[in-house]
């Protein structure tokens, strides 16, 4: 292995770096308030690193992939944690820091992010899994974080057994394949998996167990209490990262390694699709909790993405992989504003929103700006995501899907509009009052705001990313 080689794991490297340098400033640095910045610091500049271009290639025989697509979306995870982390600096020095976890946090976030990193590049099952773990653990531990708190707790001991659950399911699906083909290597299985009843089994466990991640109806059962008991720095996790980089090696095995079962692939995700769109909106409907709100939404964007992964083309795997880009920055401003409320104040509810305008009138624009994104209100990114996810569907003959997705697409403009009016034209003796954000939320929230702005009106950006989707 040389140099150039070993560059291929340049974000894995400067990531794991960071980590050692927080060991460090833990071991040596007494003024344990001065690690927050420390540490957003380090990782902004691990995120810089990050935009210069990288190459295709392997390492370590096969088992680690890089090309532009996956660093592009290396990049998109990089700026969605930096984001979570300028939105929690906040959270983390009123609630984190006097009991002295702050460091913790972190080095859990990253090591997170880190096994992601790792799944989405894994070019065999092993490293798949290897890199599944290591993102899995670390949640568990930050979604039970703040312990004191007993839904935290119960959130945390129940993403542990679900996540477990899922592991072992996919697993168990590897194992059926690797004994119909004999090789995990996804180069290898293209050319030796072979469509039998043994394989076709071993490829819905494995769909299960991602499908979990990704919080596809049936699997979504544990999303909405974890997301309401999670800090909401890690429910932003939750909802983008984690769902974003399984959405990815979905995509990368469906079209690569699972070939011999596109007809059984189609027919499931079409069912899937259909039961997540009207099941994530349906029960968002009900929601009062704003947490459980992003969560049975969150819900419904995972049955659009798979609009784009039934096309099974340059189109799609290029749709998707711009709807998660703008969806990072939409649903990061969307829970920034939550968790800003949430920190300042403890007001969770959507009743507690009725009269925000009037007091809080930029948290208010900024709600608006990422609910309208959400449900695909033009000329905001959502809209122009969405299209494409539609398009795509559309150039295959799934018109029926479209028709479904846009009769969703009407019910989650509803119940996000009553978000909107609860802040605009609602009055309230007891509303939220006006309070001032730290200048770390607001950098955390602007970011937000410019990417979901930029995104959506920018269009070479939608064209750099065809481009590169082609597996």
């Amino acid at each position: 292995m040389n140099l150039e080689t070993l560059l291929l794991m340049r974000n894995e490297l400067m990531l794991l770096v960071v980590i050692l340098m927080l060991v460090v400033g833990e071991i040596f640095i007494s003024n344990k308030k001065a690690l927050i910045p420390w540490s957003i610091v380090l990782f902004a500049i691990h995120t810089i690193i990050s935009f210069f271009p990288l190459d295709s290639g392997s390492v370590f025989g096969g088992m680690f992939h890089s090309s532009p697509l996956i660093h592009l979306f290396k990049i998109v995870l990089n700026l969605g944690v930096l984001i979570i982390l300028f939105q929690s600096a906040h959270w983390l020095e009123k609630e984190i820091l006097p009991q002295h976890k702050s460091t913790e946090f972190f080095m859990l976030l990253f090591s997170s992010l880190l096994g992601m990193y790792f799944m989405i590049s894994s070019g065999d099952f092993l490293m798949f899994y290897l890199g599944l773990e290591l993102s899995a653990l670390p949640i568990a531990a930050l979604v039970a974080f703040e312990t004191s708190k007993r839904v935290s707790a119960e959130a945390g001991i129940k993403f542990a057994l679900s996540a477990a659950m899922a592991s072992g399911t996919a697993v168990f699906g590897i194992s059926l394949i690797y004994a119909t083909a004999g090789s995990i290597y996804f180069a290898d299985l293209a050319d030796l998996l072979t469509y039998s009843n043994l394989s076709l089994l071993g490829f819905v466990f494995f769909f299960s167990g991602l499908a979990f991640k990704i919080s596809l109806v049936p699997f979504h059962f544990w999303t909405a209490d974890v997301y309401q008991g999670a800090p909401s720095g890690v429910t932003s996790y939750l909802s983008v990262i984690s769902k974003g980089s399984a959405v990815l090696i979905l995509m990368i095995v469906l079209f690569t390694v699972m070939k011999p079962f596109e007809e059984v692939t189609a027919k499931l995700l079409y069912i899937v699709a259909i039961a997540t769109m009207f099941m994530g909106n349906l029960f968002a409907l009900r929601q009062q909790n704003m947490k459980r709100f992003l969560a049975f939404s969150s819900i419904a964007q995972a049955g659009f993405i798979l609009l784009g992964i039934l096309s099974n083309d340059q189109l799609g795997i290029s749709a998707v992989v711009y709807f998660i880009t703008i969806y990072v920055f939409t649903n990061l401003a969307a829970v920034g504003v939550v968790q800003s409320i949430s920190t300042q104040t403890g007001k969770e509810n959507m009743d507690d929103y009725n009269g925000l305008y009037r007091t809080n009138p930029k948290l208010s624009l900024i709600m608006m700006l990422a609910l309208f994104s959400l449900a695909g209100i033009p000329p905001v990114a959502g809209f122009f995501g969405k299209f494409f996810l539609f398009t795509a569907a559309a150039s295959q003959g799934l018109y029926l899907l479209v028709f479904i997705a846009v009769v969703n697409v009407t019910i989650s403009l509803y119940y996000y509009l009553l978000v909107v009016r609860a802040m605009f034209l609602r009055k309230s003796d007891d509303a939220i009052p006006y309070f001032k954000n730290k200048l770390s939320m607001k950098i955390g929230l602007a970011i937000a705001v410019v990417g979901v702005l930029f995104i959506g009106l920018y269009s070479p950006i939608y064209a750099y990313i065809f481009e590169l989707s082609n597996f």
